[in-house]
This record gives C-alpha cells, sequence and structure tokens, in this order.
C-alpha cells in the first residue's frame, strides 16, 4: 500500500491597509491564485471572514514524501510572507501521514 503525507498550514495575517471587506477580498483574492497555481496547493480564506483587517489562510498539500512537503510549505510561508499587502502574524503546519 502507498503511503501518503498531508500537510496543512494556516496563516493568521494582517491586512492593515483595507477598509472593507470588498477590499479585504480584491487583495486576497489574487494572492490566493497565485498560491494555487505556482506551488499547485488547495487554499482558500478559513478564518475571519467577517474582519476587515484580518485573515485566517489554510493551505493544504498531499504528497508521498514528508520532505517535499516540508519545502513547499517552506517556500508556501516565503512566498506569503514576501507579500507587501500584508503581515503575516503566525504561521502553524499540521501533519497527517497514512499508510
Amino acid at each position: 500500500m502507498t503511503e501518503a503525507t498531508v500537510a496543512a498550514m494556516i496563516l493568521d495575517v494582517r491586512l492593515p491597509g483595507c477598509r472593507s471587506l470588498k477590499e479585504k477580498r480584491s487583495v486576497l483574492r489574487p494572492i490566493l491564485e497565485r498560491l494555487q497555481r505556482r506551488f499547485g496547493v488547495s487554499v482558500a480564506e478559513v478564518d475571519h471572514q467577517d474582519l476587515w483587517q484580518r485573515a485566517g489562510l489554510g493551505v493544504a498539500a498531499v504528497s508521498g514524501s514528508t520532505a517535499v512537503l516540508g519545502h513547499l510549505l517552506d517556500d508556501v510561508e516565503r512566498y506569503v510572507w514576501a507579500q507587501a499587502e500584508i503581515e503575516v502574524i503566525e504561521a502553524r503546519r499540521y501533519w497527517l501521514e497514512a499508510d
């Protein structure tokens, strides 16, 4: 049987320049789309949907290699930290290994 590892990361971010939910979505949408396209991960806003200047971003990926997933999450986290429009407050990682 093939082994698989699921990795998830929750990024708690601040959007200091946003003054409305519409503006928040216009900042987040392109970032989430680029994460999906560039890294092949699943990504969604999972927390603080009703706040203008906060968001919880959920990122998930599956692989047969824990090391590959570790590098992937490192790259995703580095990419999010590099976005000028947002400030990362916290990043938490979760792992599930299935055999």
